[in-house]
């Protein structure tokens, strides 16, 4: 697991951490997973989802059956937390600053055959894709690595609403992607235009697979 962590991480932590998102952090929600079997078991793989709320990282650092390296913003790293994120191979990134430190330190786990998560900009909130970062098609044209685009709903509590008992959450993987683009800027603003397309559809995917169980629900409460 070594080379699939920056350096510096611990492995035994990373390990832990997994545990408490695939069992503790789940016990108050009910979880639908599809499209597990999308996953690379080996390999470099970028995965992008869209960024509801601050769930939707540990939540899926459970799902996936290999460890994986987030990138976060290095807000997230003070204190207790900035530690344990950091001994868990977590990336800490400064939003809006021209820093390339975190994007090569990524660029290595992959080459190391590991997997590094992205929330693309602009998906916080509504979890709709607003305006991507090219850092995930970046990453996977430097390293080339294939993109697994992944679909988050139900982490997020809506306006207006209070506390649910037993939330729903869904949670759908897609096919991994190659994406196609040539050299240079415009070769990276096609490919991550190929990332935001893949990522969209796979979210109305879910809403769709979402609305027909909501559906199925109703009815069955009505029969």
């Amino acid at each position: 697991m070594s080379e699939e962590l920056p350096e510096g991480a611990s492995a035994g932590l990373h390990r832990l951490a997994r545990w408490i998102s695939r069992w503790p952090l789940r016990l108050p929600f009910r979880v639908t997973v599809r499209g597990r079997e999308h996953i690379p078991r080996s390999g470099p793989v970028v995965l992008v989802a869209n960024h509801s709320s601050l769930l939707d990282g540990p939540l899926l650092l459970g799902m996936v059956p290999r460890p994986v390296v987030f990138l976060i913003k290095q807000e997230m790293f003070s204190g207790a937390l900035g530690w344990f994120l950091t001994r868990i191979g977590q990336i800490g990134v400064r939003r809006g600053e021209p820093d390339r430190t975190p994007l090569l330190t990524a660029v290595r786990v992959l080459k190391g055959g590991g997997v590094v998560g992205v929330f693309p900009e602009g998906t916080r909130g509504s979890g709709e894709i607003d305006n991507a970062q090219h850092g995930a098609a970046w990453l996977a044209r430097a390293s080339g690595a294939q993109i697994l685009p992944v679909a988050c709903r139900g982490t997020r509590r809506p306006e207006g609403s209070g506390r649910r008992l037993l939330p729903r959450i869904d949670v759908l993987f897609g096919e991994p992607i190659s994406p196609a683009g040539g050299k240079g800027r415009a070769g990276l603003v096609a490919a991550t235009e190929t990332v935001r397309n893949e990522l969209v559809e796979l979210i109305a995917e879910l809403d769709r697979q979402v609305a027909d169980r909501t559906t199925d629900d109703v009815r069955g409460k009505r029969a």
